[in-house]
């Protein structure tokens, strides 16, 4: 039988409660199957960024995760070398699953509207279909734009408007840093493990 299968990529340093809810909210509204939540390795967005080590990543999604099967984690892009690139993650997921199955790959608006931009995107969108949630400060994405920037994304691209939620890793690590609550931002476990090792306290860390 065919299943929809969402992926979700991120370096979800912290994973948060929008991560979550935007998760929640394509599964329940496309009916898939399940969802894989995708920690990058080293983002090529990112390059000269600092990025937890991954086995701090993955433990904080274990965390979040707990309870609901039909969220998993793959560290396909931790353990390959390189940068990640989505386009190259899809491929390899679609070799690995049975013929049929189709892959949503979700992101933000804000990513939507640079995807032209992307590794390949003529072949990302030809492998997945795009599942595009809205994002604080982005108007709806004008798909008759996007089309002639990248021909072809306007059949392939699903726009959701909910939930918006005003939470960013980015703020989580900086209230962290500064001694600042963030309990109603992360599942409690993640909140505690944060606390636990000490994370997002370091001099060196850039946000």
């Amino acid at each position: 039988m065919t299943k929809k299968i969402g992926v979700m990529g991120g370096t979800f340093d912290p994973v948060h409660l929008g991560h979550l809810a935007v998760a929640e909210e394509a599964r329940r509204r496309l009916k898939m199957a399940e969802i894989i939540f995708m920690p990058a390795g080293q983002p090529y967005f990112k390059a000269l960024a600092y990025i937890s080590p991954p086995e701090h990543r993955v433990r904080m999604l274990e965390l979040a995760l707990a309870g609901r099967p039909y969220f998993k984690i793959s560290r396909m892009e931790i353990q390959r070398p390189g940068p990640s690139y989505a386009v190259e993650t899809v491929a390899q997921l679609k070799e690995q699953m049975p013929a049929g199955n189709e892959i949503y790959f979700i992101m933000g608006w804000d990513s939507l509207l640079t995807l032209n931009l992307w590794q390949e995107p003529e072949r990302l969108i030809s492998l997945s279909r795009i599942v595009a949630a809205p994002r604080p400060g982005y108007t709806k994405p004008d798909v008759g734009a996007l089309e002639k920037e990248l021909p072809g994304i306007s059949e392939r691209v699903i726009i959701l408007y909910q939930p918006l939620v005003n939470i960013s890793s980015t703020t989580i690590r900086e209230r962290v840093s500064q001694g600042l609550p963030i309990e109603e931002m992360v599942p409690p476990a993640v909140a505690e493990y944060i606390k636990e090792k000490g994370l997002y306290r370091g001099k060196g860390e850039q946000f």
